[in-house]
């Protein structure tokens, strides 16, 4: 979440008309995130999210995006859902933007997750994976190899500024994974972005799961090495082995891992790490002065691609490599 797009209050309100949501009494900014432009607003009925979707996203992906958080939560996941305009629309428009009021998730995000949330988180991301089943709209995943390519090459010229020999090293990267991507593990409807930020708790209880905005179709495995990345090391670097160890328990809780995907976890923890180096480092030289929006250090996901381009097996993620 971020704020690219401002809005007035007269604008807003002929915008809130269109809704049964009532009267208007405060909103603000949301800084978080680097994706869209977010709202939280109060009316005199409900609390509200208002999501301006920004050019990073395409406006024939909102189908896909707002029937996800539909499906999902017509299947038990506590997630939040689209509000409808009196037209019966999903989506609207607002300071030449499409937009979109979803309804507010009650909980908050954890700075400093334990082992228990995050085993909490992998049960979770597993009744995710099971819930998409069966939904019939198809997303790939923009942001997978071919992706990766495109996007280091807007960036690649410029890597050195943030730490001399990156291009090199990053170049290197890209050929290994492109020679050694896993095919063919199963493969569903993903997150694709279920960081701390995208989790909500209430207490120690995990509450729901929010941004949906990169959802996609892709391995099931590849998710859950997003969330290894996103949830299991430290602020120092290190690989926390007691929150992977929980966290990976939760999610086979609930599904378990194949043969397959756990032979093939550090190589798609080696590819998330290099995806979200890769978008953090397009950002980091790229986004506008004066946008209201946190920069992420790409630096952080460096060092975490280099930890797991020197893992061994999926033992070193503090589990066995036999299915449960």
């Amino acid at each position: 979440m971020a704020v690219y797009t401002d809005i007035t209050e007269i604008d807003l309100k002929q915008f809130l008309a269109q809704y049964e949501v009532g009267e208007l009494t405060s909103y603000k900014g949301i800084a978080e995130g680097v994706e869209n432009t977010n709202f939280l607003l109060h009316t005199t009925k409900d609390p509200l999210i208002l999501t301006l979707y920004e050019k990073r996203v395409e406006k024939s992906d909102l189908p896909f995006f707002l029937g996800l958080m539909q499906h999902l939560a017509d299947r038990g996941l506590t997630c939040p859902l689209p509000l409808p305009r009196n037209d019966g629309e999903l989506l609207g428009e607002l300071s030449g933007r499409p937009a979109a009021l979803i309804s507010f998730l009650e909980g908050m995000w954890l700075r400093k997750p334990e082992a228990k949330h995050c085993r909490e988180v992998g049960a979770a991301l597993a009744k995710m994976h099971i819930a998409g089943e069966g939904f019939d709209i198809k997303r790939p995943n923009a942001l997978s190899l071919e992706g990766w390519v495109s996007l280091w090459q807007k960036s690649e010229t410029r890597a050195d500024e943030v730490e001399t020999g990156l291009q090199d090293e990053i170049a290197g990267e890209l050929d290994f994974l492109t020679a050694h991507w896993p095919k063919n593990l199963p493969a569903g409807v993903i997150h694709a972005d279920l960081f701390q930020d995208n989790v909500f708790f209430l207490g120690d209880t995990l509450s729901g799961l929010i941004d949906f905005y990169f959802a996609c179709n892709d391995m099931l495995a590849y998710d859950v090495s997003i969330c290894l990345n996103a949830w299991c090391f430290e602020k120092d670097g290190a690989y926390n082995v007691t929150k992977g160890k929980a966290l990976l328990e939760g999610y086979q809780s609930v599904r378990p891992l194949g043969a397959d995907e756990l032979a093939a976890l550090p190589i798609l923890a080696r590819g998330s790490a290099l995806r979200f180096f890769l978008t953090r480092l397009y950002d980091w030289l790229t986004t506008p002065e004066g946008a209201l929006v946190v920069k992420k250090d790409p630096i952080e996901y460096l060092r975490k691609l280099r930890f797991h381009a020197k893992v061994e097996s999926v033992a070193d993620y503090g589990i066995s490599g036999e299915p449960a």
